[in-house]
């Protein structure tokens, strides 16, 4: 899921990576909503915000808003950040990154909200700042590694672009595009995870509620866990081919014998060493 960069990804790679992303984003956003009574996951309605407190004279609350709007931002900016400075060294590093800040984040505003809230209007705002700047990171993220096709803490965009590509859809040429249908199905991925991360959200926060940020937390653990196993079984089977084809020992190789409880004595087959290549010397 965040291995692949750009235009090497592949539609199940996005549709892994936005249906994960998707369902804890609407998670997010409702969670903040029952708590905080304000959305988390995009920035939409912060600025209609941001304008009528500006045209009422309320300074305190535009520095506020201002500030929320500006988090959310910097999320994405860390995020794409990270993604291009760290991409050559280690893809998997550069994109796993801002999904643990993300974690941490979260991690953080369940903690304190389990065990130190009180209600107060300086702690709702600075924790609602918190958690846009986490959403900011996965946005950013997920936009960033996806060439934009996979924005997962809104769904207004999705939603315009459905009813595009349901206007299309009724011309038979547009639906025998892959290309399109893809984007389809990437599309309502994303928005059926969004809503059953929502109401997710709504059933279990009255049992939950600050806990409900450790379920988010692991669901996002799994979006980086995946690939860390998929690059060490990758790196595990690379490893035992060699082994196979060299004759070379290596420790994975011996582990691979351990655990599959083969002989390594009767499985290695020695090459002839008499025999000679076509164009060597005779």
């Amino acid at each position: 899921m965040l291995r692949n960069y750009s235009n090497s990804r592949t539609l199940g790679d996005n549709i892994r990576l936005g249906t994960l992303t998707a369902f804890t984003a609407g998670t997010i956003n409702i969670a903040s909503l029952l708590i905080f009574l304000s959305f988390t996951s995009n920035v939409t309605g912060h600025y209609a915000i941001f304008a009528a407190e500006i045209s009422q004279g309320n300074w305190a609350q535009v520095a506020v808003v201002a500030g929320w709007i500006f988090l959310f931002f910097f999320g994405g900016f860390v995020a794409n950040l990270s993604v291009i400075n760290f991409n050559k060294k280690s893809k998997y590093f550069a994109h796993a990154l801002p999904i643990v800040l993300e974690i941490l984040c979260l991690l953080a505003v369940g903690l304190y909200g389990q065990f130190y809230y009180e209600k107060t209007l300086a702690e709702t705002e600075a924790l609602v700042a918190l958690m846009l700047f986490a959403t900011g990171l996965q946005n950013g993220l997920t936009a960033s590694i996806s060439n934009f096709s996979v924005k997962t803490t809104h769904l207004t965009g999705t939603t315009t672009d459905l009813g595009i590509l349901a206007s299309m859809f009724t011309q038979k040429k547009f639906r025998k595009s892959p290309e399109l249908m893809g984007k389809a199905k990437l599309l309502l991925s994303i928005m059926t995870a969004y809503v059953l991360g929502a109401i997710f959200s709504g059933l279990t926060y009255y049992s939950l509620e600050f806990r409900v940020f450790y379920v988010i937390s692991v669901c996002l653990l799994v979006v980086i866990g995946y690939d860390f196993y998929k690059i060490n079984v990758r790196h595990f089977q690379t490893e035992y081919r060699y082994y196979k084809i060299y004759h070379k020992p290596t420790f994975i190789a011996f582990l691979y014998y351990k655990i599959h409880n083969k002989d390594e004595k009767r499985t290695v087959s020695r090459p002839n060493t008499n025999a000679k290549l076509a164009f060597s010397d005779k």
